[in-house]
């Protein structure tokens, strides 16, 4: 199932999207360790990798990640962008899970926009 989310932050969209495709940043909040050849992103947790194809890029405003063990259609795509009414920086998550995974994902992207804000300063 496709879950989506949103998260508001005070870093603007340049910072954000720093902080989603560069690997001093990444290793700050998202993974243990990561590796960029291409469009192919490595990701590790735990000393296990997981290898995603970076699929679309827009600076500032989309990436999209397509994993390499998952269904095609599946992917992980952030959106930035700022809001008309408050001038705040939104960040869309579309991720995928399984039906009974729902809670522990978004309890797991909570944990990990937690620490992106205490990196990003907002």
């Amino acid at each position: 199932m496709q879950i989506r989310m949103e998260f508001i932050f005070r870093a603007s969209p340049a910072i954000l999207y720093t902080f989603l495709t560069t690997p001093s940043c990444l290793i700050r909040w998202f993974c243990d360790e990561v590796d960029i050849q291409n469009d192919i992103y490595t990701f590790s947790w735990n000393g296990a990798d997981e290898i995603a194809e970076l699929i679309d890029d827009i600076e500032e405003e989309r990436l999209k990640f397509q994993w390499q063990e998952a269904d095609s259609n599946e992917y992980l795509e952030f959106k930035m962008y700022k809001s008309d009414v408050t001038n705040e920086t939104i960040l869309e998550i579309h991720d995928w899970c399984d039906d009974d995974e729902e809670k522990e994902i978004r309890d797991l992207w909570a944990s990990q926009i937690k620490a992106l804000r205490q990196e990003c300063g907002g």
